[in-house]
């Protein structure tokens, strides 16, 4: 489902739905993906907008295209779990020695739609914080972070208690919850117009994209974070130990 008053863009929402489709096996491997002019008329919306998510998709390896033939699904990716430690941005910062700040581009609650709805196990329409930040480290720019939470889970929630100190260091002292783990994916993308405008690079550069689901103790879900990190400014470093 398209959501067209979303202020997720529309190609972003329309990749989310054909990566849904091939995780859940709707798509297989080796198969052709309906053309731009179908998805077009499927959810009345511009082949041009289409193009870009299909675009998208093909630069993540979702989907592959063989030349006359059409655009096809990819294997599934190589999976590599890693076990590491809950972290804040805040507090990754610090941790390397940077000062770490935010510019504002978004706070507001919106009626939850379903992906978010799923991801924080809600009902659709319920209502959520959606906050949308640039993240610096010493002024530079070198992330965009969007994140949803439910306005019940966590009622009366500003900017200016955000702007004060940690988001996670003030829903455990304000809501005395204990943050306990989380779901990372991470994986290669490139820079939307958007992303290039507010991280200061060019349209198409390399990125990385980190999606997280975090719980509570009791396994409610916190919150659902997209970050879009600058390629030539970041990087994940996981320690790992090899058991006997």
């Amino acid at each position: 489902m398209i959501n067209k008053n979303s202020p997720l863009p529309i190609y972003y929402q329309l990749a989310e739905l054909i990566k849904l489709n091939i995780d859940n096996g709707d798509m297989q491997a080796g198969e052709a993906i309906p053309s731009e002019r179908q998805f077009a008329e499927q959810y009345d919306i511009s082949r041009m907008t289409v193009r870009q998510a299909i675009n998208n998709l093909v630069n993540e390896g979702y989907l592959y295209r063989h030349k006359g033939k059409g655009t096809f699904v990819s294997n599934k990716k190589l999976e590599h779990k890693f076990v590491g430690k809950l972290t804040s941005f805040t507090e990754d910062m610090k941790k390397e020695g940077y000062e770490p700040s935010s510019r504002w581009i978004q706070f507001e609650i919106i009626p939850a739609f379903d992906e978010v709805a799923g991801f924080l196990k809600i009902e659709e329409n319920d209502p959520v914080y959606e906050i949308k930040r640039v993240r610096l480290a010493d002024q530079d720019p070198v992330a965009i972070e969007t994140v949803y939470m439910s306005a019940q889970l966590i009622p009366n929630l500003t900017q200016e208690q955000m702007e004060q100190q940690s988001l996670y260091q003030y829903i455990e002292k304000q809501y005395n919850y204990k943050i306990q783990d989380g779901i990372q994916t991470i994986e290669s993308t490139i820079a939307s117009e958007f992303e290039s405008v507010y991280l200061k690079i060019s349209k198409g550069a390399p990125m990385l994209l980190m999606q997280q689901q975090t719980f509570l103790e009791d396994k409610t879900p916190l919150e659902f974070v997209i970050s879009a990190y600058r390629a030539d400014r970041y990087k994940f470093t996981i320690e790992i130990k090899r058991e006997f």
